[in-house]
């Protein structure tokens, strides 16, 4: 919903204060166990293309279960639908991670507690561990803590892929401005209205870095901005698909049309936030 770059810490890595929240979207993993001395590991539907089949979020989390010894002797036939955009910025490949960590603790029995999973799950990617809970969550910029939200939000989200593949590292890379300001707190927003009030102010740092590589995401943000019913439009994540939040499900949808009529290239879908 919102992102600020705050600093750039040592390697690769920023700090930032992000405000991230999850919707009725998601892959489809399907997994068994198997008798082989490897993983079977395999990606189908509409986005499976651009993947790297050999180094991905799903191979990691093996990887570092084998590494810490709590995964021995057994090996998996795993198949990921992808649903999700590859390099859209939503969050689909973190997630996957993050679900099969759990679930292959839980159906394993290993046994890892939150702070053993939570570790784990950063050492696969930055993003994993925020999939751990589907809770609103933010990021406050010190030691990119992680806070959980008890709030429901419940906006009615319109999201546009431009087809268009964002690298991270290399929006992040030539992001050269840093916002110094914190973002008003979260906690204490008792309504729907004060929150799209704080969000409409609010912004995406990366989003001018994304523009400059790709012109043509600033076309589908302004085109949402200007839809009867529409808060705001931004990019999400490090890009690059774009969302807009609505006062309707109503105006979103006749939005998504609008969508596939101008852009009918582009991946469009509509949803709602927890």
């Amino acid at each position: 919903m919102s992102l600020r770059v705050l600093k750039k810490l040592k390697g690769r890595y920023h700090s930032i204060e992000s405000l991230i929240t999850f919707c009725d979207l998601h892959d489809v993993i399907s997994i068994s166990k198997i008798r082989a001395l490897k993983d079977k590991i395999s990606f189908s539907g509409k986005f499976r293309n651009g993947i790297n089949k050999k180094s991905n979020t799903i191979t990691k989390v093996l990887y570092f279960l084998r590494k810490r010894y709590f995964l021995r002797k057994q090996y998996f036939k795993i198949n990921i639908q992808k649903n999700i955009p590859h390099g859209s910025g939503l969050g689909g490949g973190s997630s996957n991670a993050a679900n099969l960590l759990k679930f292959i603790n839980s159906t394993m029995r290993l046994k890892l507690n939150k702070a053993k999973m939570h570790k784990i799950a950063n050492q696969v990617g930055f993003d994993t561990p925020l999939s751990l809970e589907k809770k609103n969550t933010l990021l406050t910029g010190k030691k990119n803590k992680i806070l959980r939200l008890k709030q429901k939000f419940g906006l009615n989200v319109l999201i546009v892929y431009p087809n268009v593949i964002c690298s991270t590292h290399k929006m992040y890379k030539n992001n050269k401005k840093f916002n110094f300001s914190m973002a008003k707190s979260y906690f204490n927003i008792k309504n729907k209205k004060k929150l799209i009030f704080i969000l409409k102010m609010e912004k995406n740092d990366l989003e001018e870095v994304v523009i400059k590589f790709y012109p043509e995401v600033k076309k589908v943000i302004d085109f949402i901005k200007i839809q009867n019913g529409c808060y705001f439009s931004r990019i999400t994540g490090s890009g690059s698909a774009c969302i807009g939040i609505f006062s309707s499900m109503r105006a979103a949808v006749f939005t998504q049309k609008l969508i596939k009529l101008k852009f009918p290239k582009y991946w469009c879908v509509v949803s709602k936030t927890i």
